[in-house]
């Protein structure tokens, strides 16, 4: 009988055939060239039967194998130039040469386009003697190494952007006909009184017939529509196919994207759908376009977007925000910081194993590297450790928070020493003020702080109405060119005519935010107090222009920020307010709420507009993105100032309670709800009122593969049920395999699918599920038994399994902290169902939302 049998060595040989070419160096957020791959597997448990590892050619993502010993026989030169290679496979084919031959009995890690991570990370086995003390050595210290090289990286583009965008902006007024056309007009101008090297384009084109202001009036709206365009158009080539089983509403801030049906909400009566082929076309994103905050604030949470931290996306990101800031259009350069900054980290990690196939120790880093851009940004290293774990972070431990202040220093010293702007500031508009707080204005504080916190909510609101009523016009929704053609149009027509309006957001938000010197007064923000009113009307005028020049481009695909354009517009806000407080000084310096004021006279020693300015753009800014301590940390870097600590913390805190009662979403949490992300906020805490038992599916045939009757499954069965999966947008999900209603293990859909994808012939072939059952062999035509074909090793034996009747709390922790994509349900010790984290990211904000009302 035994005779007849298939050996268990013999099914090991009929594991489905891999290419004997290993790619497990290749990253978990690779370049755009990794989306032809289409499969990836998830962490399974330990007893799962260990495998060589193989490449896995029709997949999305790459395979990563995790070994006890990590070789480092290939040159640090050669990784570093397969890390900034698009395609790695042949950088690293000599080097995994060896490591491909050696078998290993850790668990690998492949994750798919679109799909969630597991925290999965391995372990360093003690070595002796003092080559495994250096070994161990220089295993620590590759935490370091990288996160220097990441700062460093960092300030040098920087630097370019800073540098290179500040030329673009005045090559709209003009040229430096001495030196060099190509300098701005400040380092054209440097120690210089009359500045004859600058030349304006109406002194080079010369008309009778045309005034000289028509003629730059023209250059000017001519510039920024084609710089415009150019941003655009290399912002357009970072596209990437998102595949018809994931649907997403937007993936690049696009606020007015049209709105789908709900997943979620698969019936088992769209089979036929499945079956006839009919799956939805494929949908596109720019990785380039918007900031990128709110998707980096997603990937560190587990979710996998390959291409979107890959080097093209860096190239491509960098140079379109050079001439999208230099164009003028009402944007910031802050927000895509952040995002090139981790692109830099992602890269990085290549040039290390420990890093590279490890995902949970790459988020660290990553982290990390969005720190680093904020500090870059703002100058501000604190400030970037506690964005990172304010805003972004996912998973932060407490090793980490150090070495992510190493980062953020390193990236800032950097960028001091390269001095971009030549005033030895890290940033444009850091400020410093002389004079103290007066008591009465906590009152104007504490109103700029609602006022910026309503502003904000507002902003929302406002864009979102405008991008759902312009943005789904056809032929604006067809060709995104053309809404930045007109966007550019109307930015340029407009801003010309106003100074404030016409500055680049940095050097306007330096000029708001700054103090009065002697010698100043009555020029430009410092007028006389007679001249107070005509200022504030002219203020007023740059501020409605700015708010809705922030509106209707926040958005539209260049790369743009939206932390600086919405501190302009509350500085704008806070500045008018600033003038109107000492006007009231200066017509009332009798009554008694200013009676700290001193007797000189002289109301700018009492009331600082500036103050009032700085303090409403962290209150709009607030309100927009609900960053709170971070934020006042930040300002607090930006002034140096102590004594307008409380004032920052103080408008911040009115500011975040306003915004959440008028506006629950931030702008980023907006765009993260819109897209219907598998995000849980680990701040968050509901406070649920059910049990597991209460969300559970029905349990469905077609979603679980029963062996009661056989270990063996038809390949074309599991085809199918796959296809159902993927119809539901579940690719991250899996099929749970009971027997006599026993859960005995679960395959997942990546897994599965690679699994089929390798076989001969679906049609004939038989797929074991269980190696501990027998089967009776079946015989084809020629009397010869068919063979089937080992499917155990992809399969999970040990699936989480949680109680229907556990605490929602407990499901909560689980999702959240152990990072997981699903668990199994269990009634009585009988399978009951499967909750995907998709499922329960839907379910909490039906509570938190019916908690909210």
């Amino acid at each position: 009988m035994n005779s007849s049998r298939t050996s268990d060595l013999d099914l090991r040989s009929r594991r489905p055939a891999r290419n004997s070419q290993a790619d497990e160096r290749s990253s978990l957020l690779g370049s755009a060239d990794d989306i032809d791959h289409s499969y990836a597997s998830i962490a399974r448990s330990a007893s799962v039967t260990p495998r060589p590892r193989a490449s896995r050619r029709p997949s999305i993502a790459d395979g990563i194998f995790l070994s006890k010993s990590h070789s480092r026989s290939a040159l640090f030169s050669q990784r570093l130039v397969s890390a900034l290679s698009t395609n790695r496979d042949s950088g690293y084919q000599a080097a995994n040469m060896e490591d491909s031959r050696t078998s290993a009995s850790e668990h690998r890690v492949w994750y798919d386009q679109f799909t969630s991570t597991a925290n999965a990370s391995s372990c360093q086995t003690g070595q002796k003697g003092v080559g495994g003390w250096l070994r161990m050595w220089f295993d620590a210290m590759q935490g370091w190494i990288l996160v220097a090289i990441i700062g460093c990286v960092t300030a040098l583009l920087a630097y370019f952007v800073d540098v290179t965008e500040t030329s673009v902006f005045d090559i709209k007024e003009g040229y430096c006909r001495g030196t060099g056309w190509y300098y701005s007009k400040r380092k054209c101008c440097l120690g210089l009184h009359g500045c004859h090297d600058w030349t304006s384009w109406s002194q080079t084109i010369r008309s009778s017939q045309v005034d000289n202001i028509w003629i730059d009036y023209g250059a000017f709206i001519a510039s920024v529509v084609t710089f415009s365009l150019l941003a655009c158009c290399l912002t357009l080539m970072s596209c990437h196919v998102v595949p018809s089983a994931v649907r997403f509403v937007t993936l690049d801030e696009n606020l007015g994207a049209d709105p789908w049906k709900d997943p979620l909400k698969f019936d088992v009566e769209e089979e036929r759908i499945a079956d006839s082929n009919n799956n939805p076309p494929p949908t596109f994103y720019y990785s380039a376009a918007g900031s990128g905050v709110a998707e980096v604030k997603v990937i560190l949470s587990g979710f996998v977007m390959h291409g979107y931290l890959g080097v093209k996306t860096l190239v491509i990101k960098t140079l379109a925000l050079v001439l999208s800031v230099g164009s003028g259009l009402s944007l910031g350069k802050e927000g895509p910081y952040v995002h090139i900054a981790t692109c830099v980290g992602n890269i990085a990690c290549r040039l290390f194993d420990k890093y590279n196939h490890n995902d949970a120790k790459r988020r660290e880093v990553l982290s990390a590297s969005a720190a680093s851009g904020v500090a870059v940004a703002f100058g501000a290293p604190i400030g970037g450790v506690l964005f990172s774990l304010e805003e972004v972070s996912y998973y932060f431990p407490p090793k980490t928070l150090f070495r992510t202040f190493f980062c953020c220093i390193v990236a800032a010293l950097s960028l001091k020493f390269l001095d971009p702007y030549g005033t030895r500031k890290i940033v444009m508009f850091e400020v410093r003020y002389l004079y103290d707080w007066r008591f009465f204005e906590m009152i104007a504080f504490v109103l700029l702080g609602m006022l910026g916190g309503a502003l904000g909510a507002l902003f929302i609101k406002a864009s979102s109405f405008w991008a759902r009523s312009f943005r789904r016009i056809p032929f604006i929704k067809r060709w995104p060119l053309l809404e930045v053609f007109l966007v550019a149009l109307i930015t340029g027509l407009v801003s010309f005519w106003n100074r404030y309006t016409k500055l680049p957001v940095t050097e306007l938000l330096l000029e708001l935010a700054s103090q009065c010197e002697d010698g100043e007064l009555g020029s430009g923000l410092c007028p006389r107090i007679e001249e107070t009113p005509q200022v504030i009307k002219y203020l007023l005028v740059a501020f409605v222009i700015k708010a809705i020049l922030t509106t209707i481009t926040f958005g539209i695909k260049v790369p743009a920020g939206i932390y600086v354009p919405s501190m302009v517009v509350g500085g704008l806000m806070g500045r008018i307010v600033g003038h109107f407080v000492q006007y009231m000084v200066f017509l009332h310096p009798d009554a008694a709420i200013f009676s700290g004021c001193p007797d000189a006279g002289d109301p700018g020693q009492c009331v600082t507009p500036g103050v009032y300015a700085m303090v409403a753009a962290g209150a709009t800014m607030c309100g927009v993105t609900r960053l709170s301590v971070t934020l006042a940390v930040i300002l607090f870097e930006l002034t140096g100032s102590l004594d307008h600590v409380l004032p920052f913390s103080i408008s911040v805190l009115v500011s975040k309670w306003t915004a959440d009662a008028l506006e629950p979403l931030s702008i980023y949490d907006l765009l993260t709800d819109m897209n219907s992300y598998p995000f849980l906020d680990p701040k968050m805490r509901p406070i649920f009122t059910g049990e597991l038992r209460d969300i559970v599916p029905r349990r469905r045939s077609n979603r679980i593969i029963d062996i009661s009757d056989s270990p063996l499954v038809p390949a074309r069965e599991l085809r199918r049920k796959l296809q159902l999966l993927h119809l539901a947008g579940e690719l991250d999900g899996g099929l749970p395999i009971v027997r006599r209603q026993v859960l005995v293990g679960l395959i997942p859909a990546p897994e599965l699918e690679f699994a089929l994808d390798k076989l001969d012939s679906e049609t004939s072939s038989l797929c074991l599920m269980a190696s501990d059952l027998g089967w009776s062999g079946s015989e084809d035509e020629d009397g010869q038994e068919a063979e089937p074909t080992d499917f155990t090793p992809y399969i999970d034996k040990a699936p989480v399994a949680l109680e229907s009747r556990s605490p929602m709390e407990l499901v909560y922790e689980c999702f959240v902290k152990l990072g997981l994509r699903y668990v199994c349900v269990l009634r009585d010790g009988q399978f009951a169902g499967l909750v995907h984290k998709k499922a329960f990211v839907k379910y909490v904000k039906e509570v938190v939302e019916a908690q909210s009302t």
